[in-house]
């Protein structure tokens, strides 16, 4: 069976900012799904988090402090509770499937450690089998260039529109929406992929022969392991790019360090205790 086809477990979270190392988590959604069946049970958790949430961040989720504070439940439960839901998935062998997802593993490993006193592979038992369509996107779609100023090439929004699966704006705001339009972004990059070239759909035909052949015939763990490999690639290329003062032009950074590591970033010694 292709991996595309195999069940999945879709993992998102909002956040009080985009900092691993100092924010907290808000929601987060764990979505069992199972493409060969259409079903995904979605299960979503509200935290209050214990830090005031930014009004740059409420502007992107629209859960406030005062929200969370009345409705949420304390972040030690939910982490809790989240990380048994990823842990069932881990142990019966399926996938966790996000968009970014590193972020979302990475910032539900530093709360592992802060509320629990475990690193997040070792709360799940082990280390997950991982797909980024993030990171599939930029390998299958390279060179995209922006929707608009304030619409990358590569945000959820984008790759979902860009596989015909549309975006409603509205619903948009909470993490069961994004990890559920991940798992169908996923299934569609695999469908394509294992098509004949002549069927797939024409934008894919436009582009440069061989790009999503590169996620054909592969099992789970091979392609966990390219995805590897093609994170750190891009973080080489971003690197390089950065330090570029022709290319990068006002994004210019000679210093610049882009980490690769993929699918979960290391702890900064500096805040490396729980």
């Amino acid at each position: 069976m292709s991996w595309h086809l195999s069940p999945m477990c879709a993992f998102d979270t909002e956040t009080t900012g985009v900092d691993t190392e100092t924010d907290r988590i808000v929601s987060a959604a764990v979505i069992p799904m199972d493409p060969a069946a259409g079903r995904a049970d979605i299960t979503e958790w509200l935290a209050d988090p214990g830090i005031d949430i930014p009004a740059e961040a409420t502007a992107v989720h629209g859960i406030s402090t005062a929200y969370a504070r009345a409705h949420g439940r304390p972040a030690k439960d939910v982490v809790t509770e989240v990380i048994a839901a990823l842990s069932a998935a881990v142990e019966a062998g399926v996938p966790l499937v996000g968009h970014n997802i590193c972020y979302d593993l990475t910032i539900t490993d530093r709360e592992a450690r802060r509320h629990l006193g475990l690193g997040l592979y070792e709360a799940l038992g082990g280390e997950p089998l991982v797909i980024d369509t993030m990171v599939l996107d930029r390998r299958t779609a390279p060179f995209r260039r922006r929707v608009s100023e304030d619409q990358g090439p590569y945000q959820m929004r984008t790759t979902a529109e860009t596989y015909g699966l549309g975006w409603d704006v509205d619903a948009a705001h909470g993490a069961a929406y994004d990890a559920l339009m991940s798992g169908r972004v996923a299934w569609h990059m695999g469908r394509i992929a294992h098509q004949p070239r002549a069927e797939r759909p024409v934008w894919v035909q436009q582009l440069r022969p061989g790009f999503h052949d590169r996620l054909r015939d592969l099992s789970l763990d091979e392609l966990h392991q390219r995805q590897i490999l093609w994170a750190q690639l891009d973080a080489e290329n971003y690197q390089k790019w950065l330090r570029d003062p022709v290319k990068a032009k006002d994004k210019h950074d000679p210093e610049a360090v882009i980490d690769g590591t993929w699918p979960l970033r290391p702890v900064p010694e500096a805040v490396s205790a729980p």
